[in-house]
């Protein structure tokens, strides 16, 4: 099949007009690249004769990628090879503020997502075009593909008593949608109401995968490698609110699993009597050079996708929640350090959105109770959503 055309390859071809004689800020990361020459998109819009790049705007993990985890915030630089101005959203300030938009008539938005609502991304994007509504500037989302396909919508969706950096709208674990698609549904739907052009890619469709596109893969945060840890991550992202390791600090992050207290033989066998599609459990030790347990020694298990368009990530990661839970409960604990700076909300419930999932692990629920009660809600998203989608 031919390559996915990126959005961004259209607006500096054959809708370069859209963006002549205009001023621009780039809101981007490591992963907003030209597929054919890898190079930066801040570069390509810097050395244009036809494009005007006044400013630069970084999301969380910095514009060239260099930060690694949550809640380590990123300054505002000088870009090393442009010598612009980079403001970092993932600081004291996660929306432009007036004085950061005065040379600026565009903002531009070139971001990578990876298909899960526990992802931070989107809400920069959200928070950009809060501030192009204030200050009347106009918006321009360059899309890229969901990377987990565009078709699959999965888990529970926030409520808003729970909206933080991580589900500032109404949206499910998986939703489905890139994020053009998402820009255009949080600007009517959720009522952002600013001026916005989403720019469309070419050749792409809703059942394809991320290396199914012709696209490289370039890690829009330093701890999803690869197209399958994206497949992986609405599953184990959960385990950020507990006191699990969910492989950071190891070669496989979201794929290994567990803690010090695991013994991986019973906790597989465990995970293994839900029958999950698609997936399998390999009982695995491994020891984290960082984050939690760092050189210490953990049980668990590393996950196999053996079929991911049969994987369900959410409900498994409700599931290694739950039975980590039950099975070692003089051991198990929720995080205890805050979670995306919500300090008096538990970070399972910012996680999820909801502290409907954490009550019922608590109270002994079933993981089929658990996911009947959320999908009224998901029944009313896919309904909604079906009026944005581009492709």
């Amino acid at each position: 099949m031919q390559r996915t055309i990126l959005g961004i390859e259209t607006l500096t071809g054959s809708l370069l007009e859209m963006i002549e004689a205009r001023r621009v800020a780039l809101v981007c990361n490591q992963a907003s690249v030209f597929p054919d020459t890898f190079r930066h998109a801040a570069d390509v819009f810097y050395e244009h004769p036809d494009i005007e790049l006044t400013a630069l705007f970084g999301p969380q993990h910095g514009i060239r990628g260099d930060v690694q985890y949550n809640m380590i915030e990123t300054p505002h630089v000088r870009d090393k090879h442009t010598g612009l101005m980079v403001y970092s959203l993932y600081s004291d300030v996660r929306e432009p503020k007036e004085e950061m938009l005065v040379d600026v008539d565009d903002i531009v938005i070139d971001l990578q997502d990876v298909g899960c609502r526990i992802y931070t991304f989107v809400y920069t994007m959200a928070n950009c075009m809060r501030a192009a509504k204030k200050y009347g500037k106009r918006v321009i989302v360059c899309d890229r593909p969901n990377p987990i396909n565009g078709i699959s919508v999965e888990g529970n969706v926030t409520e808003p008593e729970f909206f933080s950096f991580v589900g500032q709208f109404e949206l499910p674990t998986r939703h489905g949608m890139t994020i053009g698609e998402l820009a255009l549904m949080f600007n009517e739907h959720f009522g952002i109401g600013c001026e916005l052009e989403v720019v469309k890619m070419e050749n792409w469709s809703r059942e394809l995968w991320g290396d199914e596109t012709g696209l490289p893969w370039i890690l829009p945060s330093p701890n999803v490698p690869d197209v399958d840890t994206c497949v992986v991550f609405p599953a184990t992202v959960h385990l950020e609110g507990t006191e699990l390791s969910e492989g950071r600090g190891t070669t496989l992050p979201f794929f290994l699993n567990g803690a010090p207290y695991i013994k991986p033989y019973e906790w597989a066998a465990r995970l293994r009597e839900f029958d999950f599609p698609g997936v399998a459990f390999r009982e695995s030790y491994f020891r984290p050079t960082f984050c939690e347990f760092a050189g210490q020694t953990c049980g668990g298990v590393q996950i196999h996708i053996t079929d991911r368009d049969a994987f369900t990530p959410v409900a498994l990661g409700i599931a290694m929640t739950q039975t980590a839970y039950e099975m070692y409960p003089e051991k198990f604990q929720w995080r205890q350090n805050a979670y995306e700076y919500e300090f008096d909300k538990n970070p399972f419930d910012v996680i999820c959105g909801t502290d409907n999932i954490r009550k019922a692990i608590e109270s002994g629920t079933s993981l089929s109770e658990i996911e009947a009660a959320w999908q009224p809600a998901l029944d009313d998203f896919r309904e909604a959503r079906k009026k944005y989608l581009l492709y």
